[in-house]
């Protein structure tokens, strides 16, 4: 067997739906032990890809867990570890939108938002880079960030300051773990076809007086490669940051958006 396909133990949060879904699926296939976590209100679609993990033939767990709740968190991890043995990759994918104008974003809306972006990341983050320090052979660490982690749309301006947030944590993290043999690293998904972007375009377009649909076309415009995104563009990358192919790699995000924006 090649050295990056090497079976490893992941752990994929927002995994009901969405990128994440389509993460824990492609590293399901890449011959991965996959568990997955979510929130109680989708335990049922968490649960169906449970099932369709184990279909591949890979072992699954899930966690269900809400990211911004330190104990939640903690206990995931530990759930996952005693499972499943361990925990190889961490991919830190949960995460939420709002769009607004941000004169108009509550300051109760504003931490809601940073408590599952941000908080959720650095909670995932440290919870799992201490099981990987305590089995003592490194680990790899995967965060979710955005195009807007490099520069903001209009009415998503503090779910553009969380992703900033991440980049600057991935960075950090990586600094102070690559003496742990953990590499931590995070993806910058542009405009896919997920119920976040369709979420995305329903407020872009009541905003812009366009009708639903028409926000998310403009903004499809700005993609090189003429098409939107679907959850396993990013997923193929993700498979790269968790197999071994990507171990000189560490704190680097992303942009995998068809070629929107260029940093």
């Amino acid at each position: 067997m090649a050295a990056h396909n090497k079976s490893r133990v992941v752990l994929v949060t927002g995994a009901a739906r969405g990128i994440g879904k389509g993460i824990a699926l492609r590293l399901a296939a890449d011959g991965h032990d996959v568990a997955v976590n979510d929130i109680d209100a989708n335990s049922d679609q968490l649960k169906a890809v449970a099932d369709e993990i184990a279909g591949l033939g890979r072992r699954s767990a899930v966690a269900v867990a809400d990211v911004s709740d330190p104990d939640a968190v903690q206990h995931m991890v530990d759930t996952v570890a005693t499972e499943l043995g361990r925990l190889d990759v961490m991919v830190a994918n949960a995460g939420i939108a709002q769009v607004k104008p941000l004169l108009e974003v509550t300051p109760e809306e504003f931490d809601e938002l940073m408590s599952i972006n941000l908080r959720g990341v650095y909670l995932c983050y440290n919870a799992a880079a201490k099981q990987m320090i305590k089995q003592g052979d490194g680990g790899k660490i995967i965060g979710a960030a955005s195009i807007v982690g490099y520069r903001p749309f209009p009415l998503l301006a503090h779910y553009s300051a969380s992703k900033w947030a991440v980049r600057g944590l991935t960075q950090a993290a990586a600094m102070e773990w690559a003496q742990y043999g953990i590499t931590v690293n995070a993806y910058c998904p542009g405009i896919v076809g997920t119920a976040m972007w369709d979420h995305i375009d329903e407020k872009l377009a009541e905003h812009e007086g366009l009708r639903k649909g028409a926000a998310i076309d403009k903004y499809s415009e700005l993609i090189h490669l003429g098409r939107v995104s679907v959850p396993e563009d990013v997923a193929s990358f993700v498979s790269y940051l968790a197999s071994s192919d990507s171990d000189y790699m560490t704190g680097q995000s992303v942009m995998i958006d068809g070629g929107i924006q260029f940093s």
